[in-house]
C-alpha cells in the first residue's frame, strides 16, 4: 500500500465502535489506533526498531518543535522527517496551536496567527496558518493538523466563542493554503466545555471540509465526565466517512471510552512518560517498579505479556535498573508499555470485529480491579 494517497475505508461501525483501515503514502493503519509521541523526532527512550518492534503503525511528531529544533531546512536537507528520524510508517504532524500558547515565553493571538518567543532561546516568531501549513508540507507528513486556537481551562463562554471563531477562519486559510496532493489535512473542533459552541465549531469545520476530523481542547484540567459529554457531542456530529480523532487522550479507560464513542485515533505521551517514572501498564493495573516488593521477585511485568522486557527480563531486575538510573531501564520500561497499548488496540479491533465489545469492556474493568499501585491523584488521574 506504500505510494498510495490518503484514504480511509470504514470497515464495520457499530456494536460498540468503528472498524477501519486508514491508508497513506507510508503504509496503512489499522484502526482503532494509538499513536505513540515522539513531539522532536523521537520517541523518547526508543528507536524506531524497538517501535516496529511493538507494533506502532504511526507516530505523531510536532511541526512547532521541529520548526524550532532542528530547523524545517535541516529536515528537508536530511530527505524530509521520514529518512531524518528513521522512521518509514505513517507520520502525523500536530500543528503546535497548543503547544504555542502553553509553551512559549511570551505569546499573542491575533486574526493573522501567532506571535511568540521561542520556549528554547526566547527568539520571536510568528505562525499564520498558510505558514504553518507549509512547515508540514515540507516536512513530509502523512497528516497534517490546522493551527486551531485552543482555549485554556478554564475559560469564560466569550473566550470560547472567540477561539470557535478564530478556529474556523484559520481552517479555511489553511484548506486554501494546502499545496500537495497525497497529504491529507484534518481540521481540529473547538468550543470548551460549551456544548452548543462544540455543536457550532463541527458545523463550521465540516463545512470546510477535510480529509479527516479532530477534537481537541479537551482533557485540560475539567472533569472527566465533562471531557466525555463534549466528545460524545462532537462524534454523535462527525462524518461516519471520515476518521475521527480525539487529541491527547490518554489512559487505557479513556481509550476503550473514546472507541465506544466512534473515535479511531487516539495519542498520547502517558506510556512513555509513565515508563521514564516506573509506572508500568499491565492487564490488572499499573505496576510501580520502585516499591520495594519487586527487590527479588523473578518474575517479569506481566507473565502473559510477550514483549521483549517480559520475555527477557525481572521485576527484580527492572527495579535494579530504575534505582541505579541506568538508561536502560527507560527503554525496556517503555517498550513494555507500548507493546501494552498496542496490544490493547488489537484486542479492542478483534473485539468489534467478533461482534464481542460489551463483553471485552465488562472483562476489562473486571480484570484491572483495584490493583493499580499508588499511580493515582486524589481527582482519579494517573499521576506520572
Amino acid at each position: 500500500m506504500k505510494g498510495e494517497r490518503f484514504s480511509f475505508q470504514l470497515l464495520k461501525d457499530g456494536g460498540g465502535g468503528r472498524l477501519g483501515t486508514i491508508i497513506t503514502p507510508h503504509g496503512t493503519v489499522s484502526t482503532p489506533a494509538f499513536m505513540p509521541v515522539g513531539s522532536q523526532g523521537s520517541v523518547k527512550a526508543l528507536a524506531p526498531a524497538d517501535l516496529q518492534e511493538v507494533g506502532t503503525e504511526i507516530l505523531l511528531c510536532n511541526a512547532y518543535h521541529l520548526y524550532l529544533r532542528p530547523g524545517i531546512e535541516v529536515v528537508r536537507q536530511g530527505g524530509g522527517l521520514h529518512r531524518f528520524m528513521g522512521w518509514q510508517g505513517p507520520i502525523l504532524t500536530d500543528s503546535g496551536g497548543f503547544q504555542i500558547v502553553s509553551m512559549s515565553a511570551l505569546q499573542e493571538v491575533e486574526p493573522e496567527g501567532v506571535r511568540f518567543r521561542s520556549h528554547f532561546d526566547g527568539s520571536l516568531h510568528f505562525l499564520t496558518p498558510e505558514k504553518v501549513v507549509q512547515i508540514q508540507e515540507e516536512l513530509g507528513a502523512d497528516i497534517m493538523m490546522v493551527l486551531d486556537n485552543c482555549s485554556s481551562y478554564p475559560a469564560s463562554r466569550n473566550e470560547a466563542e472567540r477561539a470557535v471563531a478564530l478556529t474556523a477562519q484559520w481552517a479555511r486559510q489553511s484548506q486554501g493554503a494546502k499545496g500537495r496532493d497525497g497529504q491529507a489535512l484534518f481540521g481540529i473542533v473547538q468550543g470548551g466545555v460549551y456544548s452548543e459552541l462544540r455543536k457550532q465549531s463541527a458545523h463550521e469545520i465540516m463545512e470546510i471540509g477535510f480529509d479527516g476530523y479532530a477534537i481537541g481542547g479537551l482533557s485540560l484540567g475539567e472533569e472527566k465526565e465533562v471531557t466525555f459529554e463534549m466528545a460524545q457531542v462532537v462524534t454523535s456530529l462527525l462524518p461516519k466517512d471520515s476518521p475521527r480523532y480525539l487529541m491527547g487522550m490518554g489512559t487505557p479507560e479513556d481509550i476503550l471510552a473514546g472507541v465506544r464513542m466512534g473515535v479511531d485515533m487516539f495519542d498520547c505521551v502517558l506510556p512513555t512518560r509513565c515508563a521514564r517514572t516506573g509506572l508500568l501498564f499491565t492487564r490488572f493495573g499499573q505496576l510501580n517498579i520502585k516499591h520495594a516488593r519487586y527487590n527479588k521477585d523473578t518474575a517479569p511485568i506481566d507473565p502473559a505479556c510477550g514483549c521483549y522486557t517480559c520475555r527477557n527480563f525481572s521485576r527484580a531486575y527492572l527495579r535494579h535498573l530504575f534505582l541505579a538510573r541506568e538508561l536502560l531501564a527507560y527503554r525496556l520500561n517503555a517498550v513494555h508499555n507500548l507493546f501494552y497499548y498496542h496490544s490493547l488496540m488489537r484486542d479492542i479491533r478483534q473485539a468489534l470485529s467478533e461482534g464481542t465489545m460489551d463483553q471485552f469492556a465488562r472483562a476489562f474493568v473486571s480484570q484491572r480491579g483495584d490493583t493499580t499501585e499508588n499511580s493515582r491523584d486524589e481527582g482519579g488521574e494517573i499521576v506520572c
